[in-house]
């Protein structure tokens, strides 16, 4: 019996999401000349969504958000809400941008991050003792702001290399 390819593409983009979150929260986060680290996670997401729709969007933004959780000591279901929120906005715009050049990819890198930013500063509007937002003008946010701008063309043609594992076929997609 074979795979759905909307399984298949789902399992390959959650591998991926795992790999980035080990990045992140085992390697990336312990680099002392960094100030702050780039959300690998979050521009992956943002890629399958813009590829495959709104539904694989949001399950691939919850599941980063669940190995995020786990990995991190933010507060359990901080990463999934937000990350969720971005997939499903993400997959609004499903094959309506073109992600093949650079400057698009940036500025859909650059819009994520401060999305991210407003959604947890909603979040810690809402629960001022769990939850640490960004000041949008620190050198913290703005350096990742920047390293996830440069980085978002670079992990979308990297991701690209995997087209015919975590694409859908367009019938697939909801």
């Amino acid at each position: 019996m074979s795979k759905s390819p909307s399984l298949l593409s789902f399992f390959a983009s959650s591998l991926i999401l795992l790999v980035c979150a080990l990045l992140e929260a085992a390697i990336i986060s312990n680099i002392n000349i960094l100030p702050a680290h780039p959300d690998l996670s979050l521009i992956c997401i943002l890629y399958f969504s813009l590829q495959n729709g709104r539904l694989m969007g949001e399950t691939t933004g919850f599941v980063s958000g669940l190995f995020l959780d786990f990995l991190s000591a933010a507060p359990f279901g901080l990463n999934c809400i937000f990350r969720t929120i971005i997939g499903y906005v993400g997959g609004l715009f499903i094959k309506t941008v073109n992600t093949e050049g650079i400057i698009i990819p940036a500025l859909l890198g650059f819009i994520a991050t401060i999305v991210k930013a407003a959604l947890l500063w909603l979040l810690s509007v809402l629960y001022p003792s769990n939850v640490v937002s960004y000041n949008p003008i620190s050198f913290l946010f703005l350096f990742e702001l920047g390293l996830n701008t440069i980085l978002t063309p670079i992990i979308f043609k990297f991701l690209g290399l995997f087209r015919n594992t975590i694409i859908l076929r367009p019938e697939t997609v909801v």
